[in-house]
């Protein structure tokens, strides 16, 4: 009895002991000083608990070490109700950390990164991981400033069920740091995230995602990029630029993002999975780029892209021969099959980026001559549901790609005709609002070398000897709703923004105005009765507004005197004038940015309006950024300058605004030029700006231009040029326009208004 009392103690004891070394810690914190001291005493198990609140201008140096299933956490008392702002960052250093709940807004960071998986050289995170927290807007006031949101240093990291979104500064949002032996090989995973709206940023250094650099590209990272919705990620040509060797994306959603998954340096990439849901709007979404060795692409689905060249569904480049370290490498070994390309125009393209054209004004380090070898293109489905009979476009020639089994529902006419792309009749299930499904009854599939690893299709059924077919769907038994939020991101955020009902406000004199467009609403109208305003301030616009007159016939005259401008464009200001005069006293501009602090887009919408006596219709300052700037059907007399975009000029293939739309308008004495817009850099991955100059008549303008050209528009891509008038203007040039990029006059009318210049390869200076 003795025996069995002293075991029945020992066990109870032991029981106690494991209950205690297991229990977990609550720390409830309110301020600075009791979180870093919490940091200093915490141990593995602790859970140090950010009381619900806002912590604004803190600095979080989470430094602690927790064990493997014993992990140290940060939390929020209530997750989305601990909120950092003002100029604010967190960096964590040790093992086993976690941070959980928080909400950045409001604010930026006061270094280079909001997040950093790194307090110092020695004190870097591993087994780490954020997760359930939110990134929204913080970002730096000016959009030159360079930061990451997320820098991933160490290994084995994670960053988990995040929602991130709205950075509109230079820089990637997330950044994996591979400089130093400790951080390759690290296996981090960048999982079930929903990063949200990226704006556009006008110009490079604006992906979602980058994992390594130029410098540190032939290293291994072995990330995983899985299971995340890139929604709306428009920030530039790359949405995700992978930098680095064996990474694999795997089941990610694209949804209708301007730009593309690019493998833009590194090998063996493993690309599996993934969906890219574009629309019939646009054609700057796009898929995959192709550079390098060595990567799989299979079981993706592409459906409704537009996009060309660099943002083609599929696009496969050429490379430079032997190739500097951060231009381009030749694409090698390749496979791409299993993919289904659903309503996409010409998604096969390649060599793209081939420049041996350009060889006169670039050098021979930049020509891209390498094409495409050792690469295969087999067992994908093309359909369209109205036919295309282009389903290749090729820039040189394309020797070194083995087509086998590839399937379309139209004749090919290209100019790549090879037996591996067969026209089949093809039967097509409608499954969902995005998920279309085309299969075709042969049961022709090529079995290359390794295939048998290619094991399932997009939604996990089992390719075998009795079931597989060409494409990326087998069946959809196992899909889940292609886009749908809550697959992603935290448990507790929702990026829906509640807009207050627009309304129209009636105004009748100068006062009441000015005080309406302080009071209103985004999204309001402001209503003027016919008559005379005159204002001697400047007008600010920090939200979407319009102003119109409320009788067409009988147009409201706005008359300024203010000393600057008439009207002050803020981040996120949203102006639309419609039906309405404008005079000035030819000292301000009609419409300025703000000298600094352009933090994000501004926009600017003219429309049946007429604009005279300013000193420039619209002036910029350098780091400002329109996403689009529209003017239709207006007249504009006696300025001394039009519309000036001209401000970035580092050459480093920035410019001013994404959409110029300059329609069916008059422009008469307008003393330099008519439009200044500028785009500096030889960059082939800024594939921007974009100008419609159509139906517009411009007399007796030019004669004070320096460089005696009315429409200047050096190194802007996207250029339409037709239908306009151009009469007894006192210039050399009426337009340069660039050959090489598919720009030429049409149907101009030219009289005593010189030239109409066509420049086939423009020289710039090299943005590397």
């Amino acid at each position: 009895m003795k025996h069995y009392f002293l075991i029945v103690s020992l066990f109870l004891l032991t029981f106690a002991c494991e209950e205690a070394d297991t229990k977990v810690n609550n720390h409830l914190i309110s301020n600075v000083e009791a979180l870093n001291e919490a940091f200093k005493n915490a141990k593995p198990g602790d859970e140090l608990v950010l009381k619900n609140g806002v912590y604004k201008d803190i600095e979080i140096k989470f430094v602690a070490n927790g064990e493997e299933g014993k992990p140290i956490t940060l939390k929020a008392e209530t997750p989305g109700k601990v909120f950092i702002e003002g100029i604010s960052n967190l960096q964590i250093g040790g093992d086993y950390l976690t941070v959980s709940g928080l909400h950045f807004r409001n604010g930026y960071t006061p270094t280079k990164e909001v997040i950093r998986f790194k307090v110092s050289d020695s004190e870097v995170a591993n087994y780490s991981k954020v997760t359930n927290c939110v990134i929204d807007g913080f970002t730096q006031p000016d959009r030159d400033v360079k930061d990451h949101w997320v820098e991933l240093w160490g290994r084995h990291n994670e960053l988990s069920n995040n929602y991130i979104a709205g950075k509109s500064n230079y820089g990637p949002t997330i950044m994996v740091m591979l400089k130093g032996n400790e951080h390759i090989r690290n296996f981090h995973q960048i999982v079930n995230n929903h990063f949200g709206p990226r704006p556009r940023k006008g110009g490079p250094h604006g992906e979602t995602l980058q994992l390594g650099d130029s410098g540190t590209s032939m290293v291994p990272s072995h990330t995983n990029v899985e299971n995340n919705l890139f929604d709306r990620c428009n920030g530039e040509v790359e949405i995700i630029s992978s930098k680095s060797n064996y990474n694999v994306f795997k089941n990610n959603v694209f949804f209708e993002s301007e730009g593309s998954l690019v493998l833009r340096h590194g090998n063996y990439a493993t690309i599996d999975g993934n969906i890219f849901i574009g629309n019939d709007n646009s054609k700057f979404i796009g898929g995959i780029r192709v550079v390098n060795t060595g990567h799989w692409i299979t079981n993706n689905y592409f459906y409704k892209l537009k996009g060309e060249t660099f943002r083609a569904p599929l696009a496969v480049m050429n490379g430079i021969p032997k190739s500097p370290q951060n231009r381009y490498n030749q694409v090698t070994d390749a496979v791409i099959a299993y993919n289904s390309f659903i309503d996409c125009e010409t998604p096969f393209q390649f060599s793209v980026g081939s420049n041996v054209s350009q060889s006169e004004v670039l050098p021979k380090s930049e020509i891209r001559s390498a094409r495409p070898t050792r690469t295969i293109v087999a067992n994908n489905i093309l359909y369209n549901e109205t036919p295309f009979d282009y389903p290749i476009e090729n820039y040189d020639e394309v020797d070194g790609v083995l087509f086998k089994a590839n399937y379309s529902n139209s004749a090919n006419k290209s100019e790549v005709q090879t037996e591996g792309l067969i026209t089949a009749e093809m039967q097509v299930e409608n499954v969902s609002e995005n998920l279309k499904i085309a299969k075709v009854a042969s049961t022709e599939i090529y079995k290359g070398f390794d295939f048998e690893t290619i094991e399932t299709d997009i939604f996990g059924t089992k390719r075998t000897l009795e079931n597989n077919t060409a494409g990326a769907i087998i069946n959809a038994s196992g899909h889940k709703d292609l886009f749908d939020r809550s697959n992603y991101g935290t448990d507790w955020f929702s990026n829906v923004k509640f807009k207050e009902k627009a309304k129209t406000i009636e105004i009748s004199n100068s006062e009441d105005f000015t005080l309406a467009l302080t009071e209103a609403n985004a999204g309001d109208t402001i209503s003027l009765s016919p008559g005379i305003y005159e204002i001697s301030i400047t007008l600010p616009i920090d939200k979407e507004l319009t102003v119109t007159s409320k009788d067409k016939t009988k147009k409201a005259e706005l008359v300024f005197t203010s000393s600057r401008t008439a009207f002050d464009l803020n981040p996120q200001g949203v102006l639309h004038i419609e039906n309405v005069i404008m005079r000035g006293n030819n000292t301000q501009s009609a419409f300025k940015t703000l000298d600094k602090n352009m933090k994000s887009a501004y926009g600017l919408w003219l429309k049946n309006t007429e604009i005279s006596n300013f000193s420039s219709v619209l002036e910029v300052s350098k780091g400002s950024f329109a996403d689009t700037i529209s003017v239709r059907h207006s007249v504009f007399k006696d300025i001394a300058k039009g519309i000036q975009l001209h401000k970035e000029t580092n050459d480093k293939g920035d410019y001013n605004s994404e959409f110029v739309y300059i329609v069916d308008n008059t422009f008469t004495n307008i003393g330099e030029d008519v439009l200044n817009y500028y785009r500096g850099g030889y960059d082939e991955s800024t594939i921007g700006g974009n100008l419609v100059f159509k139906g517009n008549t411009v007399s007796n303008s030019g004669q004070n231009d320096s460089e005696k050209t009315l429409i200047k528009t050096r190194g802007i891509v996207n250029v339409e040029f037709a239908n306009n008038t151009f009469k007894n203007n006192a210039v050399t040039y009426t337009a340069i326009l660039w050959g090489e990029k598919g720009q030429e006059p049409v149907n101009n009318v030219v009289q005593n208004s010189g030239e109409i210049k066509v420049v086939q390869n423009l020289k710039l200076k090299l943005v590397y």
